[in-house]
C-alpha cells in the first residue's frame, strides 16, 4: 500500500475470504458455502461494489483454491468494478496485510468479512463518511440484547462441575456494542499498526480478534457508529438457515437485506440470455440441440455436450433472477458438469432461480444456423426443455440467408429470454 497523494480521499477495501468454514461443516472454504443459490463471497461483494464506497477491491482468498477467484472475476465482469486477489496467511491479521500490501494509492481502508456477507451498503457508505469526517478508525456496532456476565472458570474449579465457571460481574448493557465490520481506518495508521504487530508471536498475534483491537493496541481512538442487525457474522449451520430466511423475505428488487418481501412491488423481471458454439471437429461427436439428439449431425463443441438452446436458456435465467450467469455456476473448472446434457443444466439452472426466491413464468429461445430442420421437431423439443425448466419453454429456429459463421455451417447462435417472478406474487390477482 503506497502513500497517498494530495487531492481528492481514495478508499480502498479488502475483503478477507480466507476461512476455511470448519464450524459450517460443509467441506468447502466458507465464502465458497451457497447460500440462495450463490456462494457468501457473491453476497458480499454485492454489498461492497453497491455501496460506491471503493476505489479499489482487494479480496483476500485461500491460497491455492481458484473457485473463489473465478467468483471474484465474475463479480467484477457483472459490474465493471476491478476486483484484485491475494491469497490469504496463516491467521487473520497475515491475511489483512496481504490485503494491505496489495492496494496502491488510498487514504482511507474499510476492512470487511465475507462472512457478514448481508451488510447493506449503508454501513459501507456510514464508515465511509465518518473516516472522511476525521476519524482515524471507524466501526460499526449494534446493541447488546442479551445480559452479559464476565466470569471466572478457575474459581469454579473446586466445583466439580464440568464448564462452569463462577459469576464475577455484570456489566451495564447500555455501553455495550457487538461490533461487525466493515471496519474503516486512516490507510497509513492502519499498515503502522499492522506493521507493529508483525513481530508478535502467534499467540499475541491471535490475541487480537479484529482490526479495532490491533489499533487500540496501537494508542488510536476508535469511534463506534450504528451498524445493521442484517450484518451478522455467519459462522454456524444455525447462522446460515438464519440469512437463508432473511433473504427469503428480503426484497429481491433490491438485493440487500432491510427492505422486506412485503413492502417490494409484485413485479416480473426479465433477462437476457446468448450462447454460441462452433461445429465440432471430432466426427465422433453427436448433435445435442433443445434438448434433443439429432442423429446424422455434426455436434457442437462446449465443455458439456454443446446444447446452445439449453444453455442461452440457463443465461436468462440466470440473467433475470440476478444470479450471475452460466460460468458462475456451470464453468470449466466444474468437472462435474462435463459432457453434460443440456437438459441437466437447465433442471439445475431452474433450482438455482427458485432457491433464489422466484418463480419462472416462461423462457423463449431461438437459434440461429443451417442445420438442423428444426420443424418436425418443434413440440418435442418445447416438451424436453418444459419438462426440464418445470415452466413453459418454447424455442424457434431461423437461418442467417448464408450470411457469418451460422450461414457458412460453421456454428449456432441461440438468443433467449426469460420471465420471471417473486415466489410469494399472485400475479392472476
Amino acid at each position: 500500500m503506497r502513500a497517498p497523494t494530495p487531492g481528492r480521499q481514495r478508499t480502498g477495501i479488502v475483503v478477507v475470504a480466507a476461512g476455511s468454514g470448519t464450524r459450517l461443516g460443509h467441506g468447502m472454504p466458507k465464502a465458497l458455502v451457497p447460500l440462495a443459490g450463490q456462494t457468501l463471497l457473491d453476497h458480499a461483494l454485492r454489498g461492497v461494489i453497491d455501496s460506491g464506497v471503493a476505489d479499489e477491491l482487494v479480496v483476500v482468498l485461500p491460497p491455492g483454491d481458484d473457485r473463489l477467484d473465478r467468483v471474484c472475476r465474475a463479480a467484477a465482469d457483472r459490474s465493471g468494478t476491478p476486483v484484485a486477489t491475494v491469497p490469504g496467511g496463516a491467521e487473520r491479521n497475515d491475511s489483512v496485510r496481504a490485503g494491505l500490501a496489495a492496494l496502491g494509492i488510498v487514504d482511507h481502508v474499510l476492512v470487511h468479512d465475507a462472512a457478514r456477507c448481508l451488510t447493506p451498503p449503508a454501513v459501507f457508505a456510514r464508515i465511509a463518511a465518518a473516516l472522511a469526517a476525521g476519524g482515524t478508525a471507524v466501526v460499526p456496532g449494534v446493541p447488546v440484547a442479551d445480559t452479559i456476565k464476565a466470569v471466572d472458570p478457575a474459581a469454579a474449579a473446586a466445583l466439580d462441575i464440568p464448564d462452569a465457571a463462577v459469576v464475577t460481574g455484570t456489566p451495564d448493557r447500555s455501553g455495550l456494542r457487538a461490533i461487525q465490520t466493515p471496519q474503516g481506518f486512516d490507510a497509513a495508521a492502519l499498515a503502522a499498526a499492522h506493521d507493529l504487530a508483525a513481530g508478535w508471536d502467534r499467540a499475541a498475534a491471535a490475541a487480537i480478534t479484529d482490526d479495532a483491537g490491533l489499533m487500540e493496541r496501537a494508542g488510536h481512538p476508535v469511534l463506534v457508529v450504528p451498524g445493521d442487525p442484517a450484518a451478522f457474522k455467519i459462522t454456524t449451520a444455525l447462522d446460515l438457515l438464519l440469512a437463508e430466511a432473511v433473504l427469503a423475505r428480503q426484497d429481491t428488487t433490491d438485493p440487500h437485506p432491510g427492505a422486506l418481501m412485503a413492502d417490494r412491488p409484485l413485479i416480473p423481471r426479465t433477462g437476457i440470455g446468448i450462447d454460441v458454439h462452433a461445429v465440432s471437429t471430432d466426427p465422433e461427436r453427436g448433435l445435442w440441440l433443445a434438448g434433443l439428439h439429432w442423429p446424422g449431425e455434426a455436434g457442437l463443441s462446449g465443455h458439456s455436450d454443446g446444447d446452445a438452446v439449453a444453455h442461452a436458456a440457463c443465461d436468462a435465467l440466470f440473467s433475470a433472477a440476478g444470479i450471475g450467469d452460466l460460468g458462475t455456476h456451470f464453468g470449466t473448472d466444474r468437472p462435474e458438469f462435463a459432457g453434460a446434457p443440456g437438459v441437466r443444466l437447465l433442471g439445475e439452472a431452474a433450482r438455482l432461480v427458485r432457491a433464489a426466491g422466484w418463480e419462472i413464468g416462461n423462457v423463449a429461445v431461438q437459434f440461429v444456423g443451417r442445420r438442423p430442420k428444426f420443424g418436425p421437431r418443434r413440440t418435442q423439443a418445447d416438451a424436453a426443455l418444459t419438462a426440464a425448466a418445470g415452466a413453459p419453454v418454447t424455442v424457434t429456429a431461423t437461418t442467417s440467408d448464408g450470411l457469418g459463421y451460422e450461414g457458412s455451417g460453421q456454428g449456432i447462435t441461440a438468443y433467449a429470454t426469460a420471465l420471471v417472478y417473486p415466489a410469494s406474487a399472485n400475479l392472476a390477482g
